[in-house]
Parts: C-alpha cells; structure tokens; sequence
C-alpha cells in the first residue's frame, strides 16, 4: 500500500486538526493511507528542544518518512507569511535527500492555519512550496472546480488548504475548510498512485 506523509507543525492545535481532515482525504483513496507525523519545537538557538518521542500525538518525521512514502502533504501556522520555524529547520536539514532526488517526481500538496483572514496564508503556502519544489516534487493545488472554494468565507485557497481560527476553539473548522482538506488529502493520494501505478 502507497502511503503519503502528512508532515505538519502545530502550537495550538489548529494545524494538527486540519492534518487530521487531510488524512480523511488520503484515507479515503483505495490503495493508499496516510502517515501522519509533526516536527519538535525548536529553541531560540534553533536545537530541536523536546524529547525523541513526544509525549502524545504523531511521531516525529525522520528523513526515512520522505523515502518510504509516495507524497507529501505538509502543514504550518503562519509566522508572518512564512511557515514556523521548527518547519523549516526539519526542511533545512534535508540537504542530502535533496542531492539523492528523494521528494523528485512525488506530489506534494500544502496546508496553514491562521488566527485572522489576512494573516498571511498564501505567503505561507507558497513559502512551504520553494524548498519542496528544489526538491523536485509536484506541486498539487485546490482547483475552482471544487466548490467549497467558490463559497468559503474563512479558509481555502487555490494554492492549498487553509483554515482561520477567529479565536474560536483551535480544532473548529467550517464545512469548507474541512471539505478543501479532505479534498487536497485525496488529490495528493490519487496522483500519488497513478504515478507508482505507472511505474514499469
């Protein structure tokens, strides 16, 4: 069975509630599953700063996740229109995957959450794109031919999944925002195995 990594960091719960409808979306494709897991914090000298294991939720990614499974889908609050750093700092550390081609040809797709409407979103998702497509990986986007992007008043985006908490508890989500998640798990696995299937 194909599997595809739903890689995401989360401080309040938002991020990892959206992870969790996107694995719906991948869990709902025939032949694949997801395999969710999260980055530690890392320290203001940018160590990772938290035990090997955490304590309850998802294990944490290793570079071994990237090898064994056939797409990405990944995950961040804003901060400032970029993602968070404990993000990035696993994303830096990808150097040699990168010089092995091991994300090449995977799709890849993208999910924030943000506090407010404008808190930088788009900038967000487009940020988590740049090092995955050095990586070599495709980029899968939300198509306008999914409705919910026609009718959302809070999160949704053409360049991925989005969420927008309004100060409401961290692991509410609209209709939309859920369906737009479950929607991009679903593209991601699909292309997914229509690519390993097309393998000789």
């Amino acid at each position: 069975m194909s599997e595809i990594l739903v890689l995401y960091y989360s401080r309040s719960g938002a991020t990892e509630a959206l992870a969790r409808a996107v694995c719906q979306g991948v869990d709902a494709v025939s032949g694949v599953a997801a395999r969710l897991r999260t980055v530690p914090a890392v320290s203001t000298v940018t160590a990772a700063s938290e035990e090997t294991i955490p304590a309850e939720g998802p294990p944490y990614v290793t570079t071994d996740d990237l090898r064994e499974c056939a797409g990405l889908v990944m995950g961040s609050p804003t901060r400032f229109g970029n993602m968070a750093a404990p993000l990035k700092y696993f994303i830096d550390g990808t150097g040699s995957d990168w010089l092995n081609g091991t994300l090449c040809g995977k799709p890849a797709g993208l999910f924030t959450s943000t506090a407010s409407l404008h808190g930088g979103q788009e900038t967000t998702l487009l940020s988590m794109a740049l090092p995955l497509l050095h990586h070599g990986m495709l980029i899968v986007g939300l198509p306008f031919t999914e409705s919910a992007l026609n009718t959302t008043t809070s999160g949704g985006t053409p360049y991925g999944a989005s969420h927008v908490t309004w100060s409401r508890d961290s692991d509410w989500q609209s209709d939309e925002e859920r369906h737009l998640a479950q929607a991009l798990g679903t593209r991601v696995a699909t292309i997914a195995l229509q690519l390993v299937t097309a393998q000789p």
